[in-house]
């Protein structure tokens, strides 16, 4: 039995330096600087191959693994298939109780509860600002989203350059941090398409 670490930020200008230290008890960490929106972070796959029956995927809070009560369920009954468990450093701890199948269904019982709570506040905050829009829009002061990235961007347009010359939407993530889904709503907004680069192929071949 092994304790295995999974730490996560949303982005490489954030530091883990906090939930590492936290996990400092583990054998082995695996972390990555992605968003949680997406369980497609390479090492949230190497962690869940990683595992083995009777090991302990430890996170500090259970939003480090997943950002919502789907996925967080599938990475759950991910982690049940390989015969290990999930323990969450802020929630309460099962330390006192001896018999192991009782320690593993409270703490589904608090993970359950846990989501579902995080879950209804994500909606309420959802609520709040749709209701805080609404207000802003009556009075003439919404702007709308602004964009993270203008076309002249040179992080967004070396990320174009990328995609154009064969890269996949995951690649470019993983040479520019661009979150792929953030890449794809912009090369649909500026019309960087795959026919562009089987095109461009064409003309370089």
């Amino acid at each position: 039995m092994a304790k295995i670490g999974y730490a996560r930020v949303s982005s490489k200008e954030q530091n883990l330096d906090r939930q590492l230290q936290a996990l400092q008890g583990v054998s082995k960490v695996f972390s990555d600087k992605l968003s949680g929106q997406s369980v497609e972070r390479p090492q949230l796959q190497a962690m869940l191959n990683y595992i083995r029956e009777g090991d302990i995927v430890v996170v500090t809070e259970l939003d480090r693994l997943g950002r919502n009560n789907k996925e967080l369920t599938e990475l759950m009954n991910q982690i049940q298939f390989k015969g290990a468990t999930l323990e969450v450093l802020n929630l309460p701890s099962m330390n006192g109780i001896e018999d192991e199948n009782l320690r593993r269904l409270i703490n589904n019982l608090v993970i359950e509860l846990y989501k579902y709570q995080a879950e209804s506040e994500r909606k309420r905050i959802k609520e709040r600002q749709a209701q805080g829009i609404e207000i802003a829009k009556s009075k003439g002061k919404f702007k709308g989203r602004q964009h993270k990235f203008k076309e002249n961007d040179p992080r967004l347009k070396h990320a174009f350059d990328l995609f154009l010359n064969g890269s996949t939407d995951k690649e470019v993530e993983e040479q520019t941090g661009i979150n792929r889904r953030t890449f794809r709503r912009y090369r649909t907004r500026y019309n960087v398409t795959v026919d562009q680069r089987k095109n461009k192929e064409k003309r370089d071949s």
